[in-house]
Protein backbone atom coordinates (compact mmCIF):
# COMPACT_ATOMS: atom_id res chain seq x y z
CA UNK A 1 0.00 0.00 0.00
CA UNK A 2 1.81 3.48 -1.09
CA UNK A 3 1.92 6.38 1.84
CA UNK A 4 -0.96 8.14 0.21
CA UNK A 5 -3.31 5.21 0.48
CA UNK A 6 -2.65 4.98 3.94
CA UNK A 7 -2.68 8.47 4.61
CA UNK A 8 -6.30 8.32 3.07
CA UNK A 9 -7.83 4.92 5.14
CA UNK A 10 -10.87 6.06 7.29
CA UNK A 11 -9.81 6.53 10.85
CA UNK A 12 -11.51 3.99 13.43
CA UNK A 13 -13.81 6.62 14.26
CA UNK A 14 -15.25 7.04 10.77
CA UNK A 15 -15.07 3.24 10.21
CA UNK A 16 -17.15 2.92 13.54
CA UNK A 17 -19.60 5.37 12.17
CA UNK A 18 -19.96 3.75 8.89
CA UNK A 19 -21.20 0.40 10.27
CA UNK A 20 -23.58 1.89 12.77
CA UNK A 21 -24.85 3.94 9.71
CA UNK A 22 -25.17 0.58 8.16
CA UNK A 23 -26.38 -1.38 11.06
CA UNK A 24 -29.14 1.30 11.05
CA UNK A 25 -29.81 1.11 7.21
CA UNK A 26 -29.94 -2.66 7.38
CA UNK A 27 -32.83 -2.25 9.82
CA UNK A 28 -35.38 -0.59 7.82
CA UNK A 29 -33.89 -1.81 4.37
CA UNK A 30 -37.92 -2.96 3.69
CA UNK A 31 -39.14 0.98 4.01
CA UNK A 32 -38.75 4.43 1.95
CA UNK A 33 -36.52 5.35 4.75
CA UNK A 34 -33.99 3.12 3.99
CA UNK A 35 -32.80 5.53 1.58
CA UNK A 36 -31.81 8.23 4.01
CA UNK A 37 -29.87 5.70 6.08
CA UNK A 38 -28.03 4.63 3.68
CA UNK A 39 -26.85 8.09 2.16
CA UNK A 40 -26.20 8.97 6.36
CA UNK A 41 -23.98 5.73 5.88
CA UNK A 42 -22.18 7.10 3.65
CA UNK A 43 -21.49 10.83 4.49
CA UNK A 44 -19.79 9.13 7.22
CA UNK A 45 -17.00 7.71 4.61
CA UNK A 46 -17.36 10.87 2.27
CA UNK A 47 -19.08 14.59 2.06
CA UNK A 48 -21.60 14.18 -0.12
CA UNK A 49 -23.79 17.12 -1.31
CA UNK A 50 -26.76 15.95 -2.67
CA UNK A 51 -28.54 12.24 -4.20
CA UNK A 52 -30.68 11.18 -6.48
CA UNK A 53 -32.09 7.34 -6.57
CA UNK A 54 -33.51 6.75 -9.75
CA UNK A 55 -35.08 3.60 -11.81
CA UNK A 56 -34.60 2.23 -15.04
CA UNK A 57 -36.48 -0.14 -16.64
CA UNK A 58 -35.40 -1.54 -20.00
CA UNK A 59 -37.28 0.44 -22.76
CA UNK A 60 -39.04 2.98 -20.19
CA UNK A 61 -38.12 6.34 -19.24
CA UNK A 62 -36.06 6.49 -15.79
CA UNK A 63 -37.83 7.24 -12.63
CA UNK A 64 -37.49 8.96 -9.32
CA UNK A 65 -37.42 7.23 -6.49
CA UNK A 66 -35.59 9.53 -3.53
CA UNK A 67 -33.61 12.99 -3.52
CA UNK A 68 -31.55 14.74 -0.68
CA UNK A 69 -29.71 17.39 -0.74
CA UNK A 70 -30.80 19.17 -4.04
CA UNK A 71 -31.63 22.88 -3.04
CA UNK A 72 -35.24 24.08 -3.78
CA UNK A 73 -33.61 26.48 -6.59
CA UNK A 74 -32.55 23.49 -8.53
CA UNK A 75 -34.90 20.85 -7.82
CA UNK A 76 -37.59 21.30 -10.94
CA UNK A 77 -34.26 21.52 -13.17
CA UNK A 78 -32.40 18.66 -11.81
CA UNK A 79 -35.38 16.11 -11.13
CA UNK A 80 -38.69 17.22 -12.83
CA UNK A 81 -36.99 18.33 -16.10
CA UNK A 82 -34.48 15.59 -16.15
CA UNK A 83 -37.21 12.90 -16.19
CA UNK A 84 -39.29 14.91 -18.49
CA UNK A 85 -36.93 14.85 -21.34
CA UNK A 86 -33.56 15.47 -19.93
CA UNK A 87 -32.21 12.12 -20.14
CA UNK A 88 -32.38 11.74 -23.55
CA UNK A 89 -29.25 13.22 -23.56
CA UNK A 90 -27.99 12.01 -19.86
CA UNK A 91 -24.76 9.64 -20.40
CA UNK A 92 -25.32 7.91 -17.22
CA UNK A 93 -29.06 6.98 -18.88
CA UNK A 94 -28.05 6.08 -22.75
CA UNK A 95 -25.07 4.05 -21.32
CA UNK A 96 -27.52 1.75 -19.18
CA UNK A 97 -30.00 1.37 -21.89
CA UNK A 98 -27.04 0.23 -24.04
CA UNK A 99 -26.22 -2.54 -21.39
CA UNK A 100 -23.89 -0.66 -19.12
CA UNK A 101 -22.79 -3.44 -16.80
CA UNK A 102 -23.70 -2.64 -12.84
CA UNK A 103 -21.05 -1.13 -10.81
CA UNK A 104 -20.00 2.50 -9.77
CA UNK A 105 -19.02 4.49 -11.78
CA UNK A 106 -17.44 8.35 -12.16
CA UNK A 107 -19.17 10.33 -14.92
CA UNK A 108 -15.31 11.16 -16.36
CA UNK A 109 -15.41 7.39 -17.19
CA UNK A 110 -19.21 7.09 -18.90
CA UNK A 111 -19.31 10.58 -20.66
CA UNK A 112 -18.32 11.49 -24.45
CA UNK A 113 -15.09 12.89 -25.01
CA UNK A 114 -16.57 16.73 -24.80
CA UNK A 115 -19.45 16.51 -22.64
CA UNK A 116 -18.04 18.48 -19.91
CA UNK A 117 -18.11 21.56 -22.68
CA UNK A 118 -21.29 20.92 -23.95
CA UNK A 119 -24.37 22.78 -23.04
CA UNK A 120 -26.08 19.90 -21.46
CA UNK A 121 -23.61 19.56 -19.07
CA UNK A 122 -23.54 24.08 -18.72
CA UNK A 123 -27.40 23.63 -18.26
CA UNK A 124 -28.09 20.35 -16.28
CA UNK A 125 -24.76 20.36 -14.02
CA UNK A 126 -22.82 23.96 -13.29
CA UNK A 127 -26.35 26.05 -13.69
CA UNK A 128 -27.79 23.60 -11.02
CA UNK A 129 -24.94 23.94 -8.54
CA UNK A 130 -22.93 20.68 -9.52
CA UNK A 131 -19.65 19.90 -11.31
CA UNK A 132 -19.73 16.24 -11.07
CA UNK A 133 -22.05 13.06 -9.76
CA UNK A 134 -21.09 9.48 -9.43
CA UNK A 135 -23.04 6.62 -9.71
CA UNK A 136 -24.03 3.39 -8.48
CA UNK A 137 -25.90 1.26 -10.75
CA UNK A 138 -27.15 -1.67 -9.27
CA UNK A 139 -28.71 -4.71 -11.44
CA UNK A 140 -32.39 -6.10 -10.05
CA UNK A 141 -33.22 -8.00 -12.35
CA UNK A 142 -36.00 -8.43 -15.01
CA UNK A 143 -34.29 -5.84 -17.21
CA UNK A 144 -34.47 -3.16 -14.03
CA UNK A 145 -31.44 -1.40 -12.60
CA UNK A 146 -31.38 1.55 -9.67
CA UNK A 147 -29.03 4.30 -10.10
CA UNK A 148 -27.72 6.22 -7.08
CA UNK A 149 -26.35 9.19 -8.17
CA UNK A 150 -24.15 10.96 -5.69
CA UNK A 151 -23.50 15.01 -6.70
CA UNK A 152 -20.50 17.07 -5.79
CA UNK A 153 -20.43 20.99 -6.42
CA UNK A 154 -22.07 23.21 -4.69
CA UNK A 155 -19.34 23.98 -2.20
CA UNK A 156 -17.04 23.95 -5.11
CA UNK A 157 -15.22 21.04 -3.81
CA UNK A 158 -14.88 18.18 -5.98
CA UNK A 159 -14.77 14.23 -5.20
CA UNK A 160 -10.99 13.13 -4.52
CA UNK A 161 -8.92 9.95 -6.22
CA UNK A 162 -9.33 8.75 -2.21
CA UNK A 163 -12.74 9.57 -2.07
CA UNK A 164 -13.94 7.96 -5.26
CA UNK A 165 -12.06 5.19 -4.60
CA UNK A 166 -13.21 4.41 -1.09
CA UNK A 167 -16.81 5.09 -2.43
CA UNK A 168 -16.25 2.57 -4.75
CA UNK A 169 -14.78 -0.38 -1.97
CA UNK A 170 -18.51 -0.01 -0.94
CA UNK A 171 -20.32 -0.92 -4.17
CA UNK A 172 -20.46 -4.84 -3.14
CA UNK A 173 -22.33 -3.66 -0.08
CA UNK A 174 -24.87 -1.10 -1.57
CA UNK A 175 -25.48 -3.36 -4.47
CA UNK A 176 -26.45 -6.19 -2.20
CA UNK A 177 -28.77 -3.79 0.06
CA UNK A 178 -30.45 -2.27 -2.65
CA UNK A 179 -31.13 -5.95 -3.88
CA UNK A 180 -33.12 -6.84 -0.56
CA UNK A 181 -34.15 -3.19 -0.47
CA UNK A 182 -36.03 -4.39 -3.99
CA UNK A 183 -36.44 -7.76 -2.33
CA UNK A 184 -38.46 -6.33 0.81
CA UNK A 185 -41.12 -3.98 -1.03
CA UNK A 186 -39.40 -1.09 -0.48
CA UNK A 187 -38.31 0.52 -3.83
CA UNK A 188 -42.12 -0.23 -4.63
CA UNK A 189 -42.89 1.51 -1.55
CA UNK A 190 -40.64 4.25 -2.72
CA UNK A 191 -43.41 5.06 -5.74
CA UNK A 192 -46.01 6.18 -3.79
CA UNK A 193 -48.16 3.16 -3.50
CA UNK A 194 -48.57 2.98 -7.35
CA UNK A 195 -47.38 -0.83 -7.25
CA UNK A 196 -44.82 -3.29 -8.82
CA UNK A 197 -47.23 -3.51 -11.93
CA UNK A 198 -46.24 -0.22 -12.97
CA UNK A 199 -42.59 -1.82 -12.70
CA UNK A 200 -43.34 -4.27 -15.17
CA UNK A 201 -44.01 -4.40 -19.04
CA UNK A 202 -42.34 -1.62 -21.73
CA UNK A 203 -43.44 0.85 -23.61
CA UNK A 204 -44.78 0.41 -26.99
CA UNK A 205 -41.18 1.09 -28.29
CA UNK A 206 -38.02 0.26 -26.89
CA UNK A 207 -36.27 3.57 -24.97
CA UNK A 208 -33.26 3.54 -27.55
CA UNK A 209 -36.46 3.66 -30.36
CA UNK A 210 -37.61 6.12 -28.46
CA UNK A 211 -34.53 8.14 -28.04
CA UNK A 212 -33.54 7.85 -32.18
CA UNK A 213 -36.92 8.79 -32.90
CA UNK A 214 -36.22 12.31 -31.00
CA UNK A 215 -33.44 12.80 -32.59
CA UNK A 216 -34.64 11.83 -35.96
CA UNK A 217 -37.30 13.60 -35.95
CA UNK A 218 -35.69 16.54 -34.79
CA UNK A 219 -35.07 19.28 -37.71
CA UNK A 220 -36.78 16.39 -40.05
CA UNK A 221 -38.07 19.47 -42.10
CA UNK A 222 -35.06 20.48 -43.16
CA UNK A 223 -31.94 18.60 -42.04
CA UNK A 224 -30.66 15.36 -43.76
CA UNK A 225 -30.57 12.29 -41.67
CA UNK A 226 -26.51 12.25 -41.52
CA UNK A 227 -27.01 15.88 -40.19
CA UNK A 228 -29.62 14.76 -37.69
CA UNK A 229 -27.11 11.84 -36.56
CA UNK A 230 -24.78 14.83 -36.12
CA UNK A 231 -27.04 16.76 -34.31
CA UNK A 232 -27.93 14.10 -31.78
CA UNK A 233 -23.80 13.64 -31.60
CA UNK A 234 -22.81 16.85 -30.44
CA UNK A 235 -25.69 17.65 -27.97
CA UNK A 236 -24.62 14.40 -26.20
CA UNK A 237 -21.35 16.20 -25.77
CA UNK A 238 -19.44 14.60 -28.55
CA UNK A 239 -15.99 16.24 -30.16
CA UNK A 240 -15.81 16.32 -33.79
CA UNK A 241 -13.38 13.85 -33.85
CA UNK A 242 -15.18 11.05 -31.82
CA UNK A 243 -18.32 12.32 -34.18
CA UNK A 244 -16.42 11.03 -37.05
CA UNK A 245 -15.31 7.89 -35.35
CA UNK A 246 -18.61 6.59 -34.12
CA UNK A 247 -20.10 7.13 -37.58
CA UNK A 248 -17.21 5.99 -39.33
CA UNK A 249 -16.59 9.22 -41.28
CA UNK A 250 -13.85 11.73 -41.44
CA UNK A 251 -13.23 14.52 -39.14
CA UNK A 252 -13.65 17.15 -42.12
CA UNK A 253 -17.12 15.69 -42.74
CA UNK A 254 -18.42 16.09 -39.73
CA UNK A 255 -17.27 19.67 -39.72
CA UNK A 256 -19.42 19.93 -43.27
CA UNK A 257 -22.04 18.57 -41.67
CA UNK A 258 -22.19 20.45 -38.77
CA UNK A 259 -21.82 23.62 -40.55
CA UNK A 260 -25.29 22.55 -43.06
CA UNK A 261 -27.24 22.13 -40.35
CA UNK A 262 -26.33 25.13 -38.66
CA UNK A 263 -26.95 27.04 -41.87
CA UNK A 264 -30.39 25.57 -41.88
CA UNK A 265 -31.51 26.03 -38.45
CA UNK A 266 -30.22 29.19 -38.77
CA UNK A 267 -28.34 29.06 -35.33
CA UNK A 268 -24.44 29.50 -34.67
CA UNK A 269 -23.65 27.74 -31.52
CA UNK A 270 -24.01 24.67 -29.72
CA UNK A 271 -26.15 26.35 -27.30
CA UNK A 272 -28.30 27.77 -29.89
CA UNK A 273 -28.18 24.17 -30.86
CA UNK A 274 -29.39 22.65 -27.68
CA UNK A 275 -32.05 25.51 -26.92
CA UNK A 276 -33.76 24.45 -30.19
CA UNK A 277 -33.72 21.17 -29.39
CA UNK A 278 -35.40 21.39 -25.61
CA UNK A 279 -38.08 23.55 -27.61
CA UNK A 280 -38.82 21.55 -29.85
CA UNK A 281 -39.30 18.08 -27.28
CA UNK A 282 -41.27 20.73 -25.53
CA UNK A 283 -43.71 21.63 -28.34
Amino acid sequence: MTDAATSSSPSPATLRAWHAGLAQAMTCVAEPVFCERLIEALRNLVPIESVLLGLECKGLAPRPLYQCGIPAEYREALIERYYARGYLLDPFCLAMENGLAEGFYHLSEIAPDDFFNSEYYRTNYLKCGSVEDAHFIVDLGGQRKVSLCVYQGRSGARFSEAELALLRTTYPLVRELMRQFDERGGLVRCLDGRGSASLRGGAPAGLNQQIREAFMNFGSDRLTEREREIAHLLLRGHSVKSSAKVLEISPETVRMHRKNLYTKLEISSQAELFALFIDWLTA
